[in-house]
């Protein structure tokens, strides 16, 4: 019998390395981690259904829409009509990081928001892409090398100048005068953004707590599996910061799979050995405290 969990993990792999990448298929499949049961169809038939509307509201034929006047069409049928946006309490809602929840709620964080804005875009004939500001995610519309306007998901689709990104920017740390700082974002780099908000949200206070899934009997809180089927998933990005192997190690530890754990961790020490030393020193470490933990 298939493991689905396996069979899930097999299809995002295939996803993220697909050229184009289908942005909403790998967010549905990281949405069914949270939700096994998640139906994918009325997800993607609510995406077509917006993308029929923007078309319709569109007196010419999209690929001839002016910048200007597409992001007016995707501000009307998203943000008045549809009512996507989001507010200060979605960034601690986990149901603002997954797809099928912000199709449902109409609430999301920036990044899914302007995932909703660039699949219907791209439904519709639209040249819709995200923009990952520092600290902030916004959607360009056009030709990111001529004509081009910003608009705001996150706030209904307000326009921004490319000063009100470059002073988003400066405000969140980074640099308004960084070249690269209104260019498409990656897809494998929205996609790593996304589960590394759902990590930021699992690592928030433990309240829940879920039946232990692995060797251990006593109860794991529900936000360590969370966490760890997003570091799982980021591992299976072309792209990825090796120290998620670190973090898988110590989960695996904390649900209970103590010799997995330490076979991540010294596989982690194997990997940084060369280049730090006194780190894999410390990470091996941590894998003997794992593995005296069978005794």
């Amino acid at each position: 019998m298939t493991d689905p969990t396996a069979a899930r993990r097999a299809r995002f792999a295939a996803v993220v390395r697909g050229e184009p990448v289908d942005l909403a298929e790998a967010c549905l499949l990281i949405g069914a981690e949270a939700d096994p049961s998640l139906d994918f169809g009325p997800c993607r038939a609510e995406l077509d259904r917006l993308a029929a509307a923007v078309a319709a509201e569109l007196a010419e034929p999209p690929h001839d829409a002016e910048p200007s006047r597409a992001a007016a069409v995707l501000a009307l049928v998203l943000g008045a009509r549809a009512g996507f946006r989001g507010g200060q309490a979605d960034y601690g809602d986990l149901r603002s990081s997954l797809l099928d929840q912000v199709l449902r709620r109409r609430r999301g964080l920036p990044i899914l928001l302007s995932a909703v804005w660039t699949e219907v875009g791209r439904r519709a004939g639209l040249p819709v892409y995200g923009v990952a500001l520092p600290g902030h995610f916004v959607v360009g519309i056009g030709d990111p090398d001529a004509a081009f306007v910003l608009a705001d998901p996150f706030d209904g689709g307000r326009l921004m100048t490319e000063t009100d990104a470059r002073a988003v920017a400066l405000a969140a740390g980074g640099s308004p005068d960084d070249p690269h700082l209104l260019r498409p974002a990656p897809p494998h780099a929205i996609l790593l953004r996304i589960l590394n908000n759902v990590r930021g949200w699992a690592q928030g206070p433990h309240a829940a707590m879920a039946p232990a899934r692995g060797p251990v009997t006593v109860p794991v809180p529900e936000r360590t599996w969370t966490q760890l089927w997003a570091v799982e998933l980021s591992l299976l990005l072309p792209r990825h910061p090796a120290v998620l192997r670190r973090e898988r190690g110590a989960l695996l530890v904390q649900t209970g799979d103590f010799p997995g754990g330490a076979a991540e961790l010294e596989a982690f020490a194997d990997l940084v050995g060369p280049i730090d030393r006194e780190l894999a020193d410390a990470v091996r470490r941590e894998a003997r405290a794992a593995r005296a933990r069978l005794n």
